[in-house]
């Protein structure tokens, strides 16, 4: 199945826009593929106003966010894998969700481990189906 995070940012984001407050990214500028002004990262990380009156063209694609910018006073494209994204929440409020960190791809020339015993789903009945939590 493809990521749930770029669905949920979106659901988010109408969610918090349509109760009339300010929608806010929260990203780690030091992903591969962050394009954001560096002059305004702290601590590896910067918050971006995503509200309708202060983006141009907001794109929440599967796997990217876009839009254009001002960061004083010039108009800047910008540029952040949704895996780079930390959170996105309210201003006023701080309502919203932070995403755990994404694990990094698994690298293809791995050999893949056969599974053990304890990967196998414990089943309580013929064809029914159970639940796992998995950290």
């Amino acid at each position: 199945m493809t990521p749930s995070r770029p669905y949920i940012m979106r659901a988010l984001y109408e969610w918090i826009v349509d109760n009339n407050c300010t929608p806010y990214l929260l990203v780690d500028a030091s992903i591969r593929g962050v394009e954001v002004p560096e002059q305004y990262v702290k601590d590896g990380q910067i918050v971006l106003n995503i509200s309708p009156s202060a983006v141009v063209e907001l794109n929440m694609a599967n796997d990217v966010v876009t839009f254009n910018g001002r960061f004083g006073g010039v108009a800047t494209d910008i540029m952040v894998p949704v895996s780079a994204v930390i959170g996105i929440y309210a201003r006023e409020n701080g309502q919203g969700m932070v995403f755990e960190a994404e694990q990094p791809p698994e690298d293809p020339d791995d050999d893949p481990k056969p599974p053990s015993p304890a990967d196998k789903p414990q089943s309580r009945g013929e064809g029914r189906p159970s639940l796992k939590i998995v950290k």
